[in-house]
């Protein structure tokens, strides 16, 4: 595993900041209490959470491999439980074919949403089948605590086959939708980012290989793994897709 100073040192959250050692004094002070998740969209038992609701849902610790876009990589033990649980305490109806997620927009506690370059807030979504994936958790904690601001207090989506902007941090709202939301990076960089964002050694990013990658407290390099070493548990997902093109 990640060394603990590691994971909550080194860390990709620009709603603080772009600088990835000044995201956790930035965010020393963000509040998360008292929190809500907000769950609607199309479906038929629409609720609100708090926090101590979600935690009712449970929690069980899983150690998963995390690669970034960026070619580095950590191994995090998070605590959480698995998005499925929540999904179906809401009821999807036929007509949901996708999960839209959003963090909370504070620029007030987030000084990186004063930027105008990224259409805030941030939003991400899965298919409901990848949503269902029983790899696909909400994260209330890791190595054993409660998470940390830097790290998307109070709760976060961890999808770990994909590479991990898709995991977004500090969500307030999750909608079941018909159409395929448009991620905050899809909106920034279309030419770079598309939607399904899935690990793949084959597939560069317009800029620069994922072939390998960088493990962080470790030296040199690692072979990038299809589907970060998760392709038992999800290729059947993208049977037929075409997964040489960039998603």
């Amino acid at each position: 595993m990640t060394k603990f100073e590691a994971v909550t040192n080194y860390n990709n959250f620009y709603e603080f900041s772009t600088d990835k050692g000044a995201v956790a004094p930035l965010s020393k002070n963000f509040v998360t209490e008292p929190w809500t998740v907000q769950v609607g969209g199309l479906v038929s038992n629409p609720k609100t959470y708090s926090i101590d609701d979600l935690l009712k849902f449970g929690e069980e610790e899983r150690i998963y491999r995390l690669r970034c876009v960026e070619a580095w990589a950590m191994v995090i033990p998070w605590l959480g439980f698995p998005l499925n649980k929540l999904l179906k305490e809401v009821e999807p109806t036929s007509e949901a074919k996708y999960v839209r997620f959003e963090t909370l927009y504070d620029p007030k506690q987030m000084p990186g949403q004063n930027s105008g370059f990224y259409s805030w807030p941030y939003v991400e979504g899965l298919r409901v089948d990848e949503a269902m994936n029983d790899l696909t958790i909400l994260s209330t904690g890791l190595y054993g605590k409660r998470l940390y601001p830097q790290n998307g207090a109070p709760i976060r989506l961890v999808v770990p086959w994909k590479y991990g902007f898709k995991s977004i941090k500090s969500i307030v709202r999750i909608d079941l939708v018909a159409d395929m939301p448009t991620s905050l990076w899809m909106a920034a960089a279309p030419h770079e980012y598309g939607f399904y964002a899935n690990v793949n050694p084959n597939v560069d990013h317009p800029r620069w290989s994922q072939a390998s990658e960088r493990v962080i407290g470790e030296t040199g390099r690692r072979n990038t793994l299809l589907f970060n070493g998760y392709e038992e548990e999800v290729a059947y997902l993208y049977e037929g897709m075409d997964l040489s093109a960039w998603y």
